[in-house]
């Protein structure tokens, strides 16, 4: 196994989205820990503002804003409350989304499967619309949005889910050939199956494979925190305008991750 090389981010500020639990609360902690100033956001003010409160009793920079990235002023509020509260806007990690409705197709409730469009593919949207004029003008950054393997899947079950995460990964591409010349790195992360809640959901579901899959294939959210921090560092450079996976021995080895 490599070894885990630590990043070092200090005097930068790091916006997550979806920063609340699972993905998102570990990329904070871990962005923290490595000297970034972090803003979490979430629509839950309660669990955002303990999650900010737990960073600084371990020694962290850490800020809460509620944010809904379902709505574009909500996100483009974020992006201001970074700016004045540190002023600067280094990295973004778009960690937003959700599950539901785990069902057919022709089963599926049409609201929830808007709301599931409006969270993983236009959340993504507005976070790129609000962040890149602003790493623009500031000379650059690093966004990275969350993807998964089923951007290049049909599973049954997440008409929803499968399709918002492939249109996501595109946006990544065609971000990517819009910014590249203004130094501005945006690169997905496919992280594989992590132990969240999101993945409790899907197990309790069972309506696919992935539903069924054996608990000791879910990685632990903390690697996949370990993956954000490296595509934000030096060695995430060559994964620009794509989707790094960490499913394989390749990827886990790159970031220093176990292979077993």
């Amino acid at each position: 196994m490599t070894q885990i090389r630590p990043q070092d981010f200090t005097g930068k500020t790091a916006l997550i989205f979806g920063a609340s639990r699972g993905i998102g609360l570990a990329t904070a902690f871990k962005l923290a820990e490595y000297g970034a100033e972090v803003i979490l956001t979430a629509r839950s003010q309660n669990d955002g503002m303990q999650a900010a409160e737990d960073i600084r009793t371990k020694g962290g920079i850490a800020h809460f804003k509620r944010c809904d990235v379902s709505e574009y002023e909500s996100v483009c509020s974020a992006v201001q409350y970074c700016q004045q509260e540190t002023g600067r806007l280094d990295i973004v990690v778009n960690n937003a989304g959700v599950i539901e409705p785990l069902s057919y197709l022709a089963d599926s409730d049409p609201e929830l499967w808007s709301a599931a469009v409006d969270i993983n593919l236009k959340g993504i949207y507005f976070s790129l619309r609000s962040a890149i004029p602003v790493m623009r003008a500031l000379g650059g950054g690093i966004i990275v949005n969350l993807s998964s393997g089923a951007a290049n899947s049909a599973l049954t079950g997440w008409s929803h889910y499968c399709s918002t995460k492939a249109a996501a990964q595109k946006l990544t591409e065609i971000a990517h050939l819009e910014t590249a010349d203004q130094n501005i790195r945006i690169v997905g992360l496919s992280p594989g199956t992590v132990a969240t809640g999101m993945m409790e959901k899907i197990r309790a579901a069972q309506i696919n494979a992935v539903s069924r899959l054996d608990p000791s294939h879910h990685i632990p959210a903390e690697w996949a925190a370990e993956a954000v921090a490296f595509l934000c560092g030096p060695g995430g450079a060559e994964f620009a305008g794509r989707d790094f996976s960490i499913k394989t021995p390749e990827g886990r080895n790159r970031v220093g991750l176990p292979n077993n």
